[in-house]
């Protein structure tokens, strides 16, 4: 269907209006909807919103019209929506029963989604009939071409998005645009770029109905738009999936296995400013023979500093059935399902792949000479927003690179806040198997600490420098001091790498 006109700068406008009178935003369909309903519609479910919205309320018309791809009377929105303005502009079709007079009824082009922003603002993405959610929820388009919503991928990326204030960032496969709309909280310039014109379409009307500014909108491949342009902040939700061809824009990136999402990370590096980030969601394999880690770890571009999380692991079938499932392929004839299903599995086969991981990448541009890389495996609860998080585990990684054992020995550190100590044994026993730390923020870390890593954290409150903490556990321990100062930094490092403890000063 064809999108609404992208240059009626005055229509955008009159609709957001309309749209935020009647309080057709986030909270407003949270209260109409209930929490049931609303939580159903973002898993791509209608019926308990369309039970919901049987009323007569302009918000409950709204909600049909714009998100249930349901005829609403033109009558039902006379009142409300600037419908003339709407019908001319492209943003509304007469129902196909009739012409758009008084008693006609009316239907939406494209999809248009409430969605909050970090600090409360009234924002919308606008996407393909029946894509407001974006992700693995079985879409079921066969357009190449369509453009999804907002899906966990999306506000995954954004929720773990740096946010402090740059001049420059860059959106790679911008799709309908969310990344793009935050960055251009905090972002003096914003660059998105799309394979998909539909897609540049689509984020042009988010950021206008949002009320953001405009953005610098370029179609091409991942960084073939942009040159040799540089940035501050550089950020995708590429078209990740690793599958056998490139059937749909959205999600198959057309390279083979995972090289696609090994372009993007490998080429940041000479696009990113000074101190710059650049962070992704990717998916990688698993490949027979090869260490996952190690092959991530070659992805890292030079001068880069790496913090790599694979959050989730799937085995092939898994993966090939979750993706069958998007594609509506599982609706199919049972013929073409299975030979689609085995065409995943000889790529898979072919290229020796056993699993694939999903994750985030970050990447900081710090010219270090040896330049940081953890890649982790944590698929445990997180407290998202983590943006924050991110950029301290990087400025702790400075930290640590400036500050050899001698150094840490004579720094203060204090406890990080809502940690607790978790003793773990048999009932009765003198002492425990073993202690935890646990931290209720942020990552929500757990670590295993020995007796003096335990006394250690729980002592430190700025007022003593290590070295004099670890004296005064050795006494008490019965302990060579100068041995316990020896073997102990590697435990402080890691406990400060992991955001336990902070350096008091930094």
């Amino acid at each position: 269907m064809p999108l609404p006109s992208s240059d009626r700068a005055d229509v955008s406008a009159r609709l957001r209006e309309a749209l935020l009178a009647v309080d057709f935003t986030a909270d407003g369909l949270l209260e109409l909807l209930g929490a049931p309903a609303y939580t159903a519609l973002a898993r791509s479910e209608t019926v308990p919103a369309l039970r919901a919205t049987r009323g007569d309320g302009a918000l409950a018309a709204l909600v049909r019209l714009f998100l249930l791809q349901d005829s609403v009377p033109h009558a039902r929105v006379a009142d409300v929506l600037p419908v003339d303005a709407l019908l001319d502009s492209g943003w509304l079709v007469a129902d196909s029963k009739g012409a758009a007079g008084a008693g006609s009824g009316l239907r939406a082009t494209v999809d248009v989604r409430p969605y909050g922003g970090p600090d409360g603002e009234d924002w919308f993405i606008v996407s393909d009939l029946g894509c407001a959610v974006g992700g693995a929820g079985g879409i079921g388009s066969r357009d190449e071409g369509v453009v999804l919503g907002v899906g966990g991928a999306s506000t995954t990326l954004a929720g773990i998005t740096v946010r402090t204030p740059v001049a420059s960032a860059l959106d790679i496969g911008t799709g309908s645009g969310i990344q793009a709309l935050h960055a251009s909280r905090h972002a003096t310039r914003v660059t998105a770029t799309d394979l998909n014109p539909r897609a540049l379409h689509c984020t042009r009307l988010t950021l206008a109905l949002s009320g953001a500014p405009e953005a610098d909108l370029r179609e091409g491949s991942l960084y073939e738009p942009v040159g040799d342009a540089t940035y501050d902040l550089i950020v995708s939700n590429p078209p990740f999936v690793i599958s056998p061809g490139a059937r749909l824009t959205y999600r198959d990136g057309g390279m083979g296995g995972d090289d696609l999402c090994r372009s993007i990370v490998q080429e940041a590096g000479a696009r990113l400013n000074e101190g710059g980030y650049a962070q992704f969601l990717a998916n990688w394999q698993h490949v027979e023979g090869e260490e996952w880690t190690e092959r991530l770890r070659s992805w890292v571009p030079r001068g880069c500093d790496a913090w790599i999380v694979q959050r989730e692991v799937q085995d092939v079938t898994q993966y090939a059935e979750l993706w069958l499932r998007d594609a509506g392929d599982h609706r199919t004839d049972p013929a073409e399902y299975a030979a689609r299903y085995d065409a995943w599995l000889d790529e898979f086969e072919a290229r020796k792949t056993r699993a694939v991981g999903f994750g985030w990448i970050t990447l900081r541009k710090s010219g270090a000479a040896e330049p940081s890389v953890t890649v982790e495996e944590w698929p445990h609860p997180v407290e998202q927003p983590l943006g924050e998080a991110v950029q301290a585990f990087f400025e702790r990684q400075d930290y640590l690179r400036d500050h050899d054992d001698a150094a840490l020995l004579a720094a203060h550190f204090k406890l990080a806040g809502e940690v607790v100590q978790e003793q773990v044994g048999l009932p009765g026993a003198e002492d425990p198997e073993h202690v935890v730390l646990r931290q209720h923020r942020g990552m929500r870390r757990a670590t295993k600490v020995d007796t003096v890593g335990a006394g250690f954290a729980g002592v430190c409150d700025g007022s003593l420098s290590a070295g004099r903490i670890l004296d005064a556990i050795a006494q008490l321990m019965g302990e060579d001091p100068v041995l316990l100062r020896d073997r102990t930094p590697a435990q402080i490092r890691l406990l400060v790498e992991q955001g336990f403890l902070e350096p008091v000063g930094r």
